[in-house]
């Protein structure tokens, strides 16, 4: 519709430029100027006229004389006047009003040539029109889609198998790899390929994490000795890695055990890790909740049912050195938490905060253990630690500060003090 008037209004001012010199003739101002010319005709004539006769009633002249003049000045004036109605016809000649054949047969002309064009190429049925039989085609079937999809795997595993190729020490083509084979179910290529991956960079979290996904999808999803093996590896590393609690809370919901599911994803939504799609998975808390019957309410609510199990109560605080140096900078990621004294380095419990929440007092239980297999109820003795870290990661390095309480009982019911004071080599 826009179309049509656009073309419409251009259309009219089209025509309307043919058509103003009829709207704006040339001969009104040709009769303008000749009267102004037949006025100073006569006002001349009328002084000369007043001249004479005063020089006749001064006796300048006689009565001959004065005659004559009179008639020689009437004579004269005629002769304008008859000479400025010539100059006028003539002009009036050269500025003839056009015909009003040729804008009149233009217009046609352009009328014609405006619809024989829109009928050519701006069509409106045309532009609108579908091609026929244009969405009566059957949808493809599941398998046809599912075909597809893994067509379009193998391709792009062929693409990155030539990528390695050319370049076998490119650790994010063999992550992206082992990846494509999780999601054609080809399990210990994908096992092989993110062992690639840390034979270049080194153990992470988030690569322990993949193989005990794989790991996981290969044993029918049933968590056995060698994928709980990695994954305490993983989160020993990193208590909120992304896979692996995204793993277990996924193993616990399948399992019925929605508390845990929840506490599991909830953790990677606190953590907000970039690549994590953050909305599945407050959706998939969300159903945990709804199932539970406790959709709307926190997760961790403990004055909701009574604390089973140890609580170890912790105070942490900074030295004053430490404390001032800190101040002058951004705030630092603290983590506080437990591990056994057997060697075992993933956390019974675990508390997150900031340097600027210290000096507080927290108390380590069950409710924060990586596994429920994995509580600090499940031991006597733990070593607990604070570490500031510098970098924002978890585990102990160079540069961070520490403080460490080493075989603490973990029925103790005295606070352990912990002073942040140390500066890790």
């Amino acid at each position: 519709m826009e179309f049509l008037v656009i073309s419409l209004i251009f259309l009219i001012l089209l025509l309307l430029m043919v058509w103003r010199p009829f709207f704006k003739q040339k001969s009104q101002d040709v009769c303008l100027e000749s009267n102004v010319r037949d006025e100073t005709n006569v006002r001349l004539y009328q002084e000369h006229k007043k001249e004479i006769e005063k020089d006749y009633s001064e006796g300048g002249i006689d009565e001959e004389n004065y005659q004559y003049l009179l008639a020689e000045l009437n004579r004269t004036l005629l002769y304008d006047i008859e000479h400025s109605s010539k100059e006028v016809n003539t002009t009036a000649q050269v500025n003839k009003p056009y015909s009003p054949l040729w804008p009149l047969g233009l217009s046609v002309f352009i009328l014609i040539f405006s619809v024989a064009l829109y009928n050519k190429q701006g069509s409106y049925k045309l532009i609108t029109e579908l091609p026929a039989g244009h969405g009566q085609q059957e949808a493809p079937s599941q398998e046809k889609m599912q075909q597809q999809r893994e067509n379009q795997a193998m391709a792009h595993i062929e693409k990155l198998l030539q990528h390695i190729k050319d370049k076998p020490q490119d650790s994010e083509t063999w992550y992206n790899l082992g990846q494509t084979y999780v999601a054609v179910g080809n399990f210990d290529e994908a096992i092989a390929a993110f062992t690639q991956v840390i034979n270049i960079e080194g153990e992470h979290a988030d690569l322990l994490g993949a193989i005990a996904q794989a790991l996981y999808y290969k044993n029918e999803q049933k968590i056995n000795g060698q994928v709980q093996e990695y994954i305490d590896k993983a989160l020993a590393l990193d208590v909120n890695d992304p896979s692996t609690n995204i793993l277990l809370g996924m193993h616990n919901f399948i399992g019925e055990n929605y508390q845990q599911a929840i506490t599991y994803w909830q953790r990677v939504i606190d953590a907000n890790n970039q690549g994590v799609n953050i909305t599945a998975l407050q959706e998939a808390v969300a159903e945990a909740k709804s199932r539970l019957g406790i959709l709307g309410t926190p997760v961790n609510k403990a004055q909701d049912k009574p604390m089973t199990g140890p609580q170890l109560k912790v105070s942490v605080s900074l030295s004053d050195d430490i404390a001032e140096l800190l101040a002058q900078g951004e705030d630092r990621v603290v983590f506080i938490y437990a591990i056994p004294t057997n060697g075992q380095r993933m956390p019974l419990a675990a508390v997150k905060m900031k340097a600027s929440d210290l000096p507080t007092v927290i108390v380590l239980n069950n409710s924060q253990a990586m596994s429920s297999e994995h509580t600090i109820g499940s031991v006597e003795k733990v070593h607990v630690y604070a570490i500031v870290s510098m970098q924002g990661g978890v585990g102990i390095k160079s540069g961070d500060y520490k403080a460490e309480a080493l075989g603490v009982d973990v029925n103790r019911s005295e606070t352990l003090e912990l002073i942040v004071n140390e500066l890790v080599e």
